[in-house]
């Protein structure tokens, strides 16, 4: 047998580096073609956004952003202190032209948005959002909270940025947000790691961050859904954001989850996750009674 060896080689750094400086800032010269998001993905952490996500840029009417090639799934615009203009957000986004150009095709205007799993945790974001794209969709995934608190640890530990046990991560949690969400409201460009990386339990305590969001935007605007049924009916939780988004229903080409370490092989230690069960129970129930319907996680 005669083997071929590729004389390929990855693109250097550098090079990859001049590439993104042009296209951003050829994005940023037709910035004003580039209307806001037509949806965001805003969570929950650990929760099937990446796979959303991923499901929704295979439909013919979801433009990627741009520039396509790269895949980018969010730009962190909202993170607090993160000093991007407006314009710069919009350089992310397809541009008017190409949709109409694409509407020629499919009968409907296509739609271009980002997905990012801290914006509904933060509080400042859903504000920050309502005034800079008011009409925008929110589709909000909700997963069993003590499976999705050890799949953020579990995350965590892999980053390199928990060196704790899960047992002392969730002792510890109080003492590391302590003064954070004060911190927050003070100051606008205040970005908390602690709130972000080590939120394992209170992340998963979520009808304050629905009313949050609700707080700022009307109810129809808002698609809540679980990731248990992402996952166990995939063709139909996928039909009904299709509906939500006004996008005609289609056969999903892939139902392959993406990201997939969302779903622990392993279950969370039996102490702690009895601890956290009992913690969510009546939290669960308050979000079943807001929601109308029982989530299954008793």
């Amino acid at each position: 047998m005669k083997l071929v060896s590729s004389t390929h080689k990855a693109a250097p750094r550098w090079l990859k580096d001049v590439a993104n400086v042009t296209t951003r800032r050829y994005g940023m010269l037709t910035a004003g073609d580039r209307p806001m998001p037509d949806y965001l993905i805003v969570g929950a952490k650990r929760a099937g956004t990446t796979s959303l996500f991923n499901y929704l840029v295979r439909h013919p009417g979801v433009l990627q952003m741009f520039p396509q090639v790269r895949g980018t799934k969010s730009t962190d615009y909202f993170f607090p202190g993160s000093g991007r203009s407006e314009r710069w957000y919009r350089s992310h986004f397809a541009t008017e032209r190409d949709r109409r150009r694409r509407a020629r095709d499919l009968g409907y205007r296509p739609l271009s948005g980002e997905a990012s799993p801290y914006y509904v945790w933060d509080p400042r974001i859903a504000p920050a959002v309502r005034a800079a794209a008011p009409d925008v969709r929110a589709i909000l995934l909700l997963r069993e909270p003590v499976r999705r608190a050890w799949s953020h640890y579990q995350e965590r530990v892999q980053n390199g940025v928990e060196p704790l046990s899960f047992r002392d991560a969730l002792d510890a949690e109080e003492e590391r947000l302590s003064g954070e969400r004060e911190r927050m409201a003070a100051d606008p460009e205040y970005y908390s790691a602690a709130f972000d990386f080590h939120s394992y339990r209170s992340r998963g305590d979520y009808l304050p961050q629905i009313r949050n969001w609700l707080e700022h935007f009307p109810a129809e605007q808002l698609l809540v859904l679980r990731a248990e049924d992402l996952y166990g009916d995939t063709q139909a939780t996928f039909d009904e954001v299709c509906k939500f988004l006004r996008l005609p229903r289609i056969e999903m080409p892939t139902r392959s989850s993406f990201n997939a370490t969302w779903r622990t092989r392993d279950l969370p230690p039996e102490s702690e996750a009895a601890e956290l069960a009992e913690w969510f129970g009546p939290r669960n129930a308050a979000l079943e009674e807001f929601l109308g319907r029982d989530l299954g996680w008793g």
